[in-house]
């Protein structure tokens, strides 16, 4: 998994979350970094495409492509230059990840989608800022809406532009929040997403996940319509009308027995052992669609006996939910200490007896 960290603000960065049943979870970079923040009475406006002026559509239209041909040539000096100081000073995430792409990225070309312009209004930073774009009907978000939530947002005016790369291997989406200083819109984000996880689109994974609930196999649709859905996000603080659909679909069948929402569950071997899991998600490993699993043990600096942890927790997940071998080709367990320190097997499922 690629991921790294990001920006808005000050040099507190946070983390792609392992929690993979939020709407905060992305494959590739995120770049936002949070202000500390204070209550204001701050207010905020969201422009679509069609409500602002022609020369603020424009300008953020051209610079975000301009930018993405620095991003395709690999040129991150000259994006530094004319990246907020907030990201200047916390480039090195982004470096790594165009260079890591870099390959892919060559030569391709964007097609940037219609841009949005967020406005707040204020003396400090806002510590919910949600922007509600376009026309809301009775029963919310409609074809030509968005929503937008943005924690810790310092005031000023944001657009956001989401470029479309098809490449020879994947299509990729690249997305900007360019943040105006003076005539000058700047780089205040950057993701790159890519479209496809083991060579699959959202599309494929959400009629897989449709596929396995109608067979009564929730834990496996559960963790499908996840990945289908944040595969249809750019950018994982946008909400459109389809991904608030996917949303209640995935939902209809969170298993409780499974972490999610920054919670732990437990699973109980054969054995008699109880194991606290800490997240569990998809992962591509190639062309190979894994299972992550990541769990609780005290000390993993004994790599032989933490192996054989590995190996048990593998096999105590699949008598418990057998329905996984259908669904993945292996699965990866990484036990993880009090300080964050953690060490993981990988096992294909026809090795896992």
């Amino acid at each position: 998994m690629s991921g790294s960290c990001a920006v808005l603000g000050e040099k507190t960065c946070m983390k792609v979350s392992y929690d993979r049943s939020h709407s905060i979870r992305f494959l590739g970079l995120m770049i936002l970094v949070f202000l500390p923040f204070e209550v204001s009475s701050a207010q905020t406006t969201c422009f679509t495409s069609e409500d602002m002026d022609a020369a603020t559509r424009s300008a953020l239209t051209a610079t975000a492509s301009r930018y993405f041909d620095m991003v395709a040539k690999g040129d991150t000096a000259s994006l530094k230059q004319n990246s907020s100081a907030a990201v200047a000073s916390n480039f090195a995430g982004i470096e790594n990840t165009i260079h890591e792409n870099q390959a892919n990225l060559t030569g391709a070309h964007a097609t940037a989608r219609a841009p949005f312009l967020l406005k707040a209004e204020g003396s400090a930073p806002l510590p919910k800022g949600e922007f509600l774009c376009g026309i809301f009907g009775a029963n919310g978000q409609t074809s030509n809406s968005a929503e937008f939530v943005i924690p810790n947002l310092p005031p000023g005016s944001y657009g956001i532009v989401t470029l479309d790369v098809p490449t020879a291997k994947s299509g990729y989406t690249v997305s900007f929040v360019l943040q105006q200083q003076g005539s000058d819109w700047k780089v205040g984000g950057f993701f790159l997403r890519p479209t496809q996880i083991a060579g699959h689109d959202s599309n494929w994974f959400l009629e897989r996940a449709r596929a396995f609930k109608s067979k009564g196999e929730t834990h496996n649709a559960w963790l499908y319509f996840i990945e289908g859905r944040d595969l249809a996000m750019p950018v994982p603080f946008m909400y459109t009308q389809l991904t608030d659909k996917l949303y209640d679909e995935v939902q209809s069948v969170k298993p409780s027995d499974f972490p999610s929402g920054g919670n732990t569950a437990d699973l109980t071997s054969s054995a008699g052992k109880t194991y606290k899991l800490l997240s569990v998600f998809p992962l591509a490993v190639g062309q190979d669609l894994d299972l992550v699993v990541r769990y609780q043990v005290a000390d993993v600096s004994n790599s032989g006996q933490t192996f054989q942890e590995n190996m048990a927790l593998m096999k105590a997940l699949l008598t418990k939910f057998p329905e996984l071998r259908e669904a993945f080709e292996g699965i990866v367990a990484r036990a993880v200490e009090p300080s964050g320190r953690d060490y993981g097997s990988l096992m294909p499922m026809k090795d896992i007896k």
